[in-house]
């Protein structure tokens, strides 16, 4: 529940700290004194748009800050934990407004957006006012407020999720069949393409290879009669030939009969030299002998390489690159089908995700249907407190016969009353009385309120144009509520304010040069003054004291 709000030069209030208890606290004073102020403030901390306007002139900034118990409050606990703010059983809002316009948000002390703010705020207030009429007349409030009473907001945000799953699902089936002739061709060109690829079977490292072995037998020839010329003068020719000269060279050498350093050297180069020639002469032997003149693998490896460089400018990719771009096109094509096939598909899917949500749909109209009759009944009895005996509320539950899956469900929900005998029920649109009209809603609020978790609810003003027993009747179902959790209401009704377990008084500080608001908490006498003169006497007026006392004492 909100147990402290502190406000600093907001509008006319110049500085608040106002301590909050659970029940029922009335707030009263006369009109202008700022009542509805406080309540514009803490809206602030729950998230409201914030208007530079509202900080008092002279002053940089506006601040506003309101404590929460929330120990019992699961929900804005999970809340902050999924969020990581920490916290204990307390949760502490704080909103600034700057005179430049800009505005910052806090829970616990660390800096948050206006969404965060309002989503942890919906948790923590409930704020009915005379605006609310306006809520009231939108259908989409009727279910909001139905499933609430229900118990069946969760359910209604699972069927709201499966029908956005089967829109996207029935979207993504649109445009495939939309272009269906398109994909099916693509889906044709990439499997006869890979079909090429598959059946040319290029493997990584073959093309280097085969572009080799074409080279040598392409020039088979040529290189034969090179490598006999190179055979030749290293070896075999009879007349001269490299080794012979060697060998003759390193037998000169070898029978001197003296040899320096130098010359030593020299001849052991030349028995390296002659070893290295007798070497190569037999590696030029040896590819001689394994040179193959093969016309017909030559014929085979024309054909293979103008295939791959065929699909290598086909494919605009260099030919070694040809089995990386293979490979990629495997997998691009591998897991996937037909526009035809992939259709049947998404109507399978489709078919389940109507069913899955038709089931959560059903389930959701079934606990409505008896969720509305209880509402429709509460509601009743609470318009016959309220002098409309006559009065008749329906919840109407109607299903349009559209089997398309809704996010709000099966059936339009929408509030229907009948203010007199015969007349059939009409939307409260239609309802032309303004005072019927808040009568109705205040009826609506207070009956959708009990089954709300959310522990503090303000009432501002809900009473304007009642009185008499209709204004009791309303503070005793206020009082009500307030025995549940924290009920805090703004009224001018004596009869309302005469019920509340605590009574604020609102009132105007005129300084030399601006005017402040002042909040008191009234007891014992002071109250029953303040009700007296809410019910247009003063203290010295014996006949309003009086009726103050016996207000109090009922």
């Amino acid at each position: 529940m909100l147990s402290q709000l502190t406000i600093s030069n907001y509008a006319i209030v110049e500085q608040l700290d106002l301590e909050l208890r659970s029940g029922m606290t009335v707030i009263t004073g006369e009109t202008g004194a700022g009542k509805s102020i406080m309540l514009d403030a803490l809206a602030l901390t729950l998230g409201d748009r914030a208007d530079k306007e509202v900080i008092q002139p002279g002053q940089d900034k506006t601040e506003i800050c309101a404590n929460f118990e929330i120990a019992n409050n699961k929900h804005a606990l999970r809340w902050l934990d999924e969020q990581d703010y920490a916290t204990d059983d307390e949760c502490i809002l704080r909103r600034v407004v700057t005179a430049e316009g800009r505005s910052k948000a806090y829970i616990n002390g660390r800096p948050v957006t206006l969404s965060e703010l309002k989503q942890l705020g919906e948790m923590l207030v409930d704020i009915h006012s005379q605006h609310e009429h306006q809520s009231l007349l939108k259908t989409s409030t009727h279910q909001r407020l139905l499933d609430d009473y229900c118990g069946t907001a969760e359910l209604a945000r699972k069927v709201a999720e499966a029908s956005h799953a089967w829109l996207v699902q029935h979207k993504k089936l649109q445009a495939l069949e939309n272009q269906a002739e398109e994909h099916n061709a693509l889906f044709e060109l990439q499997h006869y393409q890979l079909k090429e690829l598959n059946e040319l079977n290029l493997a990584v490292d073959e093309y280097p290879t085969i572009e080799d072995e074409h080279q040598q037998l392409n020039h088979a020839e040529s290189i034969l009669s090179a490598l006999q010329s190179a055979i030749d003068i290293c070896k075999d020719n009879d007349e001269q030939n490299i080794q012979a000269a060697l060998a003759q060279a390193q037998s000169l050498l070898e029978n001197m009969p003296y040899r320096s350093a130098s010359m030593q050297s020299a001849y052991e180069l030349l028995s390296t030299a002659l070893i290295q020639v007798e070497e190569a002469s037999n590696e030029l032997i040896q590819a001689a002998d394994s040179l193959d003149m093969n016309p017909t693998r030559l014929q085979e490896l024309d054909e293979r390489l103008s295939v791959i460089h065929q699909l290598a400018r086909k494919h605009k990719v260099k030919p070694e690159d040809l089995p990386a771009f293979h490979q990629q096109l495997q997998n691009d094509v591998g897991g996937a089908s037909s526009a035809d096939e992939q259709i049947a598909e998404l109507k399978k899917e489709l078919k389940e995700l109507e069913t899955s949500y038709q089931t959560l749909a059903d389930e959701l109209s079934k606990k409505r249907k008896s969720g509305a009759l209880k509402l429709s009944k509460a509601i009743n009895v609470q318009l016959k407190k309220l002098d409309m005996d006559s009065a008749s509320f329906t919840v109407a539950m109607n299903n349009d016969g559209n089997n398309i899956p809704r996010a709000k469900g099966n059936e339009n929900i929408e509030f229907l009353i009948s203010t007199n005998p015969g007349q059939s029920p009409k939307p409260l649109i239609k309802i032309a009385s303004g005072g019927e009209l808040s009568r109705i809603s205040l009826a609506i609020q207070v009956v959708t309120a009990q089954t709300s978790s959310i522990p503090s609810l303000i009432f501002d003003e809900v009473d304007v144009g009642i009185g008499g027993s209709v204004a009791l009747a309303v503070g005793d179902l206020l009082r009500q509520l307030g025995e549940k959790g924290q009920v805090l209401c703004v009224t001018h009704q004596a009869q309302v304010a005469s019920q509340g377990n605590h009574h604020l008084y609102v009132s105007k500080l005129a300084g030399k040069n601006s005017i402040s608001t002042k909040v008191s908490e009234l007891s014992g006498e002071e109250k029953v003054i303040e009700i007296a003169r809410m019910l247009g006497g003063n203290a010295e007026n014996e006949s309003s004291m009086a009726h103050a006392r016996e207000m109090m004492a009922s």
